[in-house]
């Protein structure tokens, strides 16, 4: 049996960090992110929607911005820090997204929540106090094919309320 290509040469894999922890991963010819996520490192959080970048399911942060990991090809996270919808929680703790989720039930199937609970988190690192309109505008990348929006809209609104969309709950 012949090693891995990855074992002969060193350089055929690729660093970044995710979620809090340095990775690597073969390289490869145009590998999308979110099937490096979800086949090779279980992170199933990540959803496969439309593969076009257009839905919001497999939302993810690259440098703290929201991207659609099916729209990223691997070689643009060399270096970089992702975190998934996994990484959000700290120390066994959901942040705050995702604790007015749960507490106000805002999902329905749950496909998209958690592109959207990744999304919102962006924004409110970002802009932690949004408007409503802001809120609206920041969210417009995800699609809720249920029309669960307006739980999702109040669950982003409590969140901002409490200030703290980085840690766990207050």
């Amino acid at each position: 049996m012949s090693p891995s290509p990855a074992r002969e040469h060193p350089e055929a894999r690729l660093g970044f960090r995710l979620n809090g922890e340095l990775r690597e991963v073969p390289r490869g010819p145009k590998r999308k992110l979110l099937e490096v996520l979800r086949v090779e490192l279980g992170l199933t959080g990540t959803k496969f929607g439309c593969g076009e970048g257009e839905c919001g399911a497999c939302t993810v942060l690259v440098d703290g911005r929201p991207l659609e990991a099916c729209q990223v090809f691997l070689e643009e996270v060399e270096g970089r820090t992702v975190t998934t919808v996994e990484g959000l929680s700290t120390g066994g703790k959901l942040n705050a997204v995702q604790r007015a989720f749960a507490d106000l039930g805002a999902y329905q199937c749950g496909f998209c929540t958690p592109g959207m609970v990744v999304r919102a988190t962006a924004l409110l690192q970002l802009n932690p106090h949004p408007t409503s309109s802001q809120i609206r505008e920041a969210m417009e990348g995800s699609i809720c094919r249920c029309g669960g929006y307006r739980r999702i809209l109040g669950a982003i609104e409590q969140a901002a309320g409490t200030g703290n969309a980085k840690g766990g709950t207050p």
